[in-house]
Order: C-alpha cells, then sequence, then structure tokens
C-alpha cells in the first residue's frame, strides 16, 4: 500500500478524490475486490493513501452514484455484484507514462503550457479556422433543421454521395448506400466490432499499432493477438501463421500512412493479407483515417476487395476540426442496414450540424486548399524534426513519404516509457514505443508529432536526458 500512497500524492493531473476512486477501480478491475467484497474502512484508505477522510468519503460517495460499489447502513461499502454491459479490462501496466488511457488523458485535458509532441492530432492553429467560422455564418443565415431536429442515422446523404465520389480516387467503389455517417472514427470501428465480433472472439492488430485500437477492443473483451508490422505491410510470415493458429475474426489496420510508423501498406502485401484473410474467413477493417495527409495515394484493401470482407472507416477529425465530429463507414450494403440499426440503438440520430459544416467546406473548395497547404506544411516540419532529432542519436526507423508522425529508434540503453515519465515533469507529454506495441523491443522507440515539435524546451529536453 506505500506504493499506492506514492503514487496518489504524486498526481499532478487530477484530485485526490478522483485518484482515490481510480485506486478502486484498478483493485475492482484486477479482481483483487471480487463483485460482492468489502472495501477498505474510510478510515483504512485514508491511513493507506494518506488521504483525508473526507477524501475518501467523496471518492466512495460517488463511486456509488455511478452504482460501481454500493453503501450497507452500519456495514461499510461492497462492490457492486452488478457487472456492467461492456466493460474495461484491467490495464495493462500501472506505470501511467505507458498507458494508453493516460497518455489520451494527457493529450485531451492538458495542463497550460503544455507540450504535447507524442499527440495524435494538429495543433489548432493548423486547422482551416477562417473557412470554418465563414462556413459556420453561412449555415447561420440558412433555414434549417441542422440545429433543432435529430439528422437521419444513415447521415447526411449531399455528404454520402460526396464521399462516394472521393472514394473513387483511390480506387474505390462505394454508392452511397454503402456509406454510414457517424460522430467519429472510433464510434466507427466500435459500430463494427458491435455488428461483428463477440466477447471471447479474437481479433489481430498491427505491432506497433495505434493504441486506442486496443483500449477500444478490451471495452469489447476479446482476445487480442498481433503480427509484427514491417516498412511495406506486416510480416506475412507471422500474419498467415496467426491467422492458421488463432483463426481471428477481424483484423483492424491503416493502409494508408500506418500509425505509428507512417508506412504505407505495398500492393503485393495487400493482395497477400486479402488472400489469406478470404482463406481464413476473417474480416478486414481498414482505418483510413490519414488518407488526406498521403503525397501519393497506397493501395486501398477496400479497392482490391470491392467491400466482400473489407469495411473502411474514417473521419475528418484529424484533418479539419477535433471538435467537428464526422465519421463514416464504408461497408456491404446488407451490413450498412444492420449497422444502422445498431447507431440508432446507441446514439439514435446524426450529427446533422457537423455532417453540414463538413459538406459546405468540400464544396466550397475550402477543404482541398486546406489540406494542399497542410502536406506541403508538414513535409517541411518532417524534414526539421528529422534534423533536429538525428544529432541527440534519435533515428527514424522509416522515413513516411506523408503525414505527421516520425517511429523513432532511441540511442542504445535508454527506456522510452523512462523518458516519458521524466518528461511528464517537465510538462511534455511523449508517446513511448510501449504504449503501441508488446514486442520486447518496444522501449526502443517512441513516436513523434512532426507539427508539434518546433518548442525547442522539446529537444533541450531530450538532449539533456540522453546524455
Amino acid at each position: 500500500m506505500v506504493k499506492e500512497a506514492v503514487r496518489i500524492r504524486g498526481s499532478a493531473h487530477g484530485t485526490l478524490t478522483q485518484d482515490v476512486m481510480e485506486n478502486m477501480r484498478r483493485r475492482i478491475a484486477s479482481r483483487a475486490l471480487l463483485p460482492g467484497a468489502r472495501l477498505p474502512s474510510i478510515r483504512q484508505t485514508a491511513a493507506a493513501l494518506k488521504v483525508s477522510k473526507a477524501t475518501v468519503v467523496e471518492a466512495y460517495d460517488r463511486l456509488v452514484a455511478n452504482g460501481e460499489i454500493v453503501a450497507r447502513k452500519g456495514s461499510g461499502f461492497y462492490v457492486s455484484a452488478r457487472a456492467a454491459p461492456l466493460q474495461l479490462s484491467p490495464r495493462q501496466s500501472a506505470k501511467r507514462e505507458i498507458d494508453p488511457f493516460w497518455v489520451s488523458r494527457l493529450s485531451l485535458e492538458p495542463a497550460p503550457g503544455t507540450l504535447m509532441p507524442g499527440c495524435g492530432w494538429l495543433p489548432k492553429d493548423w486547422m482551416p479556422q477562417k473557412a470554418l467560422t465563414r462556413a459556420l455564418r453561412k449555415m447561420a443565415r440558412e433555414e434549417g433543421d441542422a440545429l433543432a431536429e435529430y439528422g437521419s442515422p444513415m447521415g447526411e446523404a449531399a455528404l454520402r454521395q460526396r464521399l462516394a465520389a472521393r472514394f473513387a480516387d483511390n480506387g474505390v467503389t462505394a454508392a452511397p448506400d454503402q456509406i454510414l455517417l457517424t460522430g467519429s472514427g472510433t464510434q466507427a470501428i466500435d459500430l463494427v466490432c458491435r455488428l461483428l465480433i463477440e466477447p471471447g472472439d479474437c481479433v489481430l492488430l498491427d505491432d506497433p499499432c495505434y493504441f486506442n485500437f486496443q483500449t477500444l477492443l478490451k471495452a469489447h473483451r476479446v482476445r487480442i493477438v498481433r503480427a509484427p508490422y514491417l516498412d511495406d505491410g506486416p510480416d506475412m510470415d507471422i500474419f498467415e501463421a496467426t491467422l492458421r493458429r488463432e483463426k481471428p475474426r477481424l483484423y483492424i489496420t491503416n493502409s494508408a500512412l500506418h500509425n505509428p510508423t507512417g508506412a504505407p501498406l505495398s500492393p503485393v502485401k495487400a493482395h497477400r493479407v486479402l488472400k489469406a484473410a478470404e482463406e481464413a474467413g476473417m474480416v478486414i477493417v481498414e482505418d483510413d483515417i490519414f488518407a488526406d495527409f498521403e503525397t501519393a495515394p497506397a493501395p486501398r484493401l477496400a479497392a482490391f476487395d470491392g467491400f466482400e470482407s473489407v469495411v473502411q472507416i474514417g473521419s475528418f477529425s484529424k484533418t479539419l476540426s477535433a471538435g467537428i465530429r464526422c465519421g463514416y463507414i464504408a461497408a456491404r450494403a446488407d451490413w450498412i442496414e444492420r449497422l444502422v440499426d445498431l447507431k440508432i440503438a446507441t446514439s439514435f440520430g446524426s450529427d446533422a450540424f457537423s455532417q453540414k459544416l463538413v459538406l459546405s467546406l468540400l464544396e466550397d473548395g475550402s477543404y482541398r486548399k486546406h489540406l494542399d497547404h497542410v502536406r506541403l506544411r508538414l513535409a517541411q516540419k518532417m524534414r526539421d524534426t528529422e534534423l533536429k532529432l538525428r544529432p541527440i542519436g534519435i533515428t527514424p526507423a522509416y522515413s513516411p513519404s506523408g503525414g505527421m508522425f516520425l517511429w523513432c529508434r532511441l540511442p542504445e540503453g535508454f527506456d522510452a516509457g523512462e523518458i516519458a515519465r521524466q518528461a511528464m515533469t517537465h510538462d511534455i507529454v511523449l508517446a513511448p514505443g510501449q504504449v503501441f506495441s508488446c514486442a520486447d523491443d518496444a522501449g526502443r522507440y517512441m513516436r513523434f508529432n512532426v507539427s508539434r515539435c518546433d518548442d525547442e524546451r522539446i529537444h533541450a529536453f531530450l538532449a539533456n536526458t540522453l546524455r
């Protein structure tokens, strides 16, 4: 209990009440406290965590209000006997610097002045704010239902038609009735998982991969297996052997500008992946969220497959605005029908306002001009960041042709997780390799967002730490 007390006193990003709640949640999730078990008394918890009794009382009261524990008069507090229908698995590590949830929280709720070279989106001043303002004013002048009514469950018809035309630029043929608009790329994957997998199923991921794939799948209580991702796609020998041995139901990947490596899928690998998936009866979820950052289009699995066993998802969060919640699913028409039902069940209508706003920017050419500028700017930042990192011994494992990420190798003997922990004390959020990968050498790697690496404090910290 001493280690827990040290950890809770060192928290800089939440109240003590929240930390007490998280402490109890971890114990429940790890099954140190089983359903129906009595929690330590308020006095015991306050003493163990070195907080006041009032803090523990407030924490327990909030947990009761959430239904996570129950209060029994004269007896104490007990773990709720009911299980949530969707429940996160215990976290992989108690080390916050390599905990995907904690890295996300730091990035989404940064303290003032925090530098975030480890986050996964562009700075706000890179977004087309003037074009967004013009579009908002235009929408305010026009009569319509976007502010007052639920949107169509399928989503704005004109935007789905526009997306179908954009897919064709990458060789993907999709009719508007094969496209379902969602609130985000994450919601898109969640709906696909609700449709196609059950708790206990096996899902294949790249190693390394986008860390929120892992956290979302843990919420669906599936078994995750992995295949190494190389500079042209997955290691096919391991990929095919894993399919034969584990029989995964889904494979979730990026074909264009893989996250975190930035590597594209080669045509040869694309065909081998599809053939292996067909033989195994496995569905592929192709996350195309970084497609618009490409300078040269990579092969799309959906283009080769024709949506027989491939589902493509994406959103405008990375390219247009993280505050505009608009994503999509492109899939077989019969699957889209079932996904519409799931969407109604879980979120009812659509965000018509965001969808009309995106449509306006696509129609007036603002989005295209914005992306042309962003791609040029990212290319320059990619060169600048690499030039700054190399002299201190941090070298790219792969030099991507576009996008915002550099997947880098640290000097021998240094651990990315430990560096990320030290960076927290300097108000710098890094993305260590352990967040993306479970490979033995993951601690040698770190992902850098080149659009957020200008500040010299980042490079000074890294240079001093790696001396």
